[in-house]
């Protein structure tokens, strides 16, 4: 067998200049695995409480009373009702679309707009596209689980632009997100029965950020929507029941608070 032969000095050399660049390659790498497992621990952390022990709050569809209105909610597992006839343009369908669905209607002799299911990232250029190609509607109907609260404050000053009424008939929601398009309304309708309900949102922050990026992410995020809150007329103390209900649940508005925050107007003003 041919013996190999011995490594020349030069070869000795580039090896040995080699290992400090490797070994700092090996630390790079083992401090990005440590940072990542850090990161995911504290999501776990975070997350596996809630994982363990589910909300027992009561299901969507029980009465709520005050001091009792926080119910188990998931945006795609919402129960079908029926609205009542002359309550909204179309027959209530039951599904809802996992992005906005747009259908030009009329109401009431005038052009109307209804905007069903959750609001996905991108609707809100979907719907200024829209809005462009056909006639501005006088009403715009809501029945939404939420979704995207960047598009849902841009959907919203797009209607206020255009100086839109929102409505909400009795057999429809309008939960978490949603109720930042439905106070973009020049006048704002809520029909007795339709669920109008708040939470805690994620502002879209990113996971593989340290905590202290992510936490000043949502108290931007938050900031963002008192300031438009306030832009539109509404009380920004509609943030206090949001703030305080986990995102896997939903705290439903009382026909009161929402007069009180003014997320609906007076009949004297809708007339």
């Amino acid at each position: 067998m041919t013996k190999a032969p011995a490594p020349t000095g030069h070869a000795l050399r580039t090896q040995a200049a080699r290992t400090p660049e490797r070994r700092a390659m090996l630390w790079i790498v083992a401090l990005q695995i440590g940072f990542a497992l850090f990161l995911f621990s504290g999501d776990i952390g975070r997350a596996l409480p809630r994982l363990l022990a589910p909300s027992t709050a009561p299901a969507l569809t029980k009465p709520v009373a005050p001091g009792d209105q926080t119910r188990r909610f998931a945006p795609r597992d919402l129960p079908a009702r029926s609205a009542p006839p002359g309550s909204r343009p179309l027959p209530a369908s039951g599904d809802m679309p996992t992005r906005l669905l747009f259908e030009d209607v009329a109401w009431q002799g005038a052009p109307a707009l209804m905007l069903t299911g959750e609001i996905a990232p991108g609707d809100a250029a979907r719907l200024a596209d829209h809005l462009a190609r056909g006639t501005v509607p006088a009403t715009v109907f809501l029945d939404s689980p939420g979704g995207s609260v960047a598009d849902a404050l841009a959907i919203g000053r797009s209607l206020r632009a255009l100086g839109v009424a929102t409505r909400i008939s009795a057999a429809d929601v309008c939960l978490s997100a949603c109720p930042y398009i439905l106070a973009a309304g020049t006048t704002r309708t809520v029909d007795t029965d339709a669920w109008v309900g708040v939470h805690q949102h994620y502002f879209g922050e990113n996971t593989a950020l340290p905590a202290f990026l992510a936490v000043a992410d949502i108290q931007r995020g938050q900031g963002e929507v008192m300031g438009y809150l306030i832009e539109m007329g509404i009380d920004p103390g509609l943030m206090q029941p949001a703030l305080l209900t986990p995102p896997d649940e939903i705290y439903l508005l009382l026909p009161e608070e929402l007069a009180g925050f003014r997320l609906v107007t007076p009949p004297a003003q809708e007339g």
